[in-house]
């Protein structure tokens, strides 16, 4: 007698169903059956490129004064909550990358404490509105990373504000282009390299005495720091500087389990480059990279995404890297 083969496909139907929910939520069921992105979300982004307007600003630029707006908000990356329940302190917190750091690690659920110079405070606001958005605490903190003591408090007041320090991202930079090496006087040097090295140093030596196993430090470099730049002699020679920093501290606080890594950007549209250079080269800036053009901060943002999830580099630590749009003869 034959035997009925219904309730067989019955099954087999209703397992299939059954996978293809799992696989719309975001299950890990074998044999799960993954849906195809939608053309729309395959697309090559489409971000601005040089000639820019020519444009100048005073140091140290206001973000929302430039056209066009540095990119921040990164509407394609996807969130995973691999930093909820942190707290980050973030300097050059304002407006660049500081910016674009700050929003993708609200968003993956880290509280938010933002250092920049007093000057700057309509764009640590507009920063501020956007973590708070993203559902996260914001602190602001105005103030200067070459001083000592402000470094010190500025710690102790995002320990006060949200029971702990777990990243620290050095950020906030000072650069000024020269033609001549005479061009370059004691006061210009000492106050990039108390910006730019002693800042960074400083920051992270407050910030180790609060944190604890788990806890990251991530430096902002720069490819000049690995190739120079001929107009850029004291800024590279900090960002150098910064390189072998990180490598030493990862180094030093292997045992204590805190990791330390460096992005190392090449150009990049934020208000550092329009309060430096001439209008003419601002128009210009990044047109010398295989893509033609500055990197967006939202970009560059999802590297220090990386160093800061445990659940992405845990195996990294003393890494510099570089994020140079094509650019393929960095040492």
């Amino acid at each position: 007698m034959q035997k009925s083969t219904a309730g067989k496909k019955d099954s087999k139907k209703s397992m299939t169903s059954e996978r293809q929910a799992t696989a719309r939520k975001g299950g890990r069921e074998t044999g799960e059956i993954h849906e195809m992105p939608r053309r729309s979300e395959s697309k090559v982004l489409q971000e601005p490129k040089a000639p820019y307007p020519k444009q100048k600003q005073p140091k140290p630029g206001i973000e929302s004064k430039m056209e066009p707006r540095p990119r921040y908000e990164a509407p394609a990356y996807k969130a995973a909550g691999k930093l909820r329940g942190k707290s980050a302190l973030i300097t050059g917190g304002d407006s660049g990358i500081g910016r674009a750091v700050a929003v993708l690690y609200a968003r993956e659920g880290a509280d938010i404490a933002l250092v920049y110079l007093p000057e700057e405070q309509r764009d640590a606001e507009e920063t501020c509105r956007a973590v708070l958005a993203a559902g996260r605490r914001c602190v602001l903190i105005p103030g200067d990373v070459s001083e000592t003591e402000f470094c010190e408090s500025t710690v102790q007041r995002c320990v006060e504000e949200f029971g702990s320090l777990d990243i620290l991202v050095n950020n906030a930079a000072y650069q000024q282009h020269t033609e001549d090496v005479d061009e370059i006087s004691d006061e210009m040097w000492d106050r990039t390299f108390k910006t730019n090295i002693y800042g960074y140093f400083q920051m992270a030596r407050a910030a180790l005495r609060q944190m604890g196993e788990g806890s990251v430090i991530v430096n902002t470099g720069s490819i000049t720091g690995l190739e120079g730049s001929k107009k850029l002699l004291a800024y590279s020679s900090t960002k150098g500087a910064i390189h072998a920093f990180t490598k030493s501290l990862a180094q030093l606080l292997v045992d204590r389990k805190i990791r330390v890594n460096c992005v190392a950007p090449g150009p990049v549209w934020t208000p550092l480059n329009v309060a430096d250079k001439k209008a003419e080269q601002v128009a210009k800036h990044g047109e010398e990279t295989p893509m033609h053009r500055a990197a967006q901060p939202e970009e560059v943002a999802p590297a220090f995404v990386f160093f800061a999830s445990e659940a992405d580099s845990s195996f990294i630590t003393g890494e510099v890297l570089t994020l140079l749009g094509g650019e393929v003869t960095a040492a």
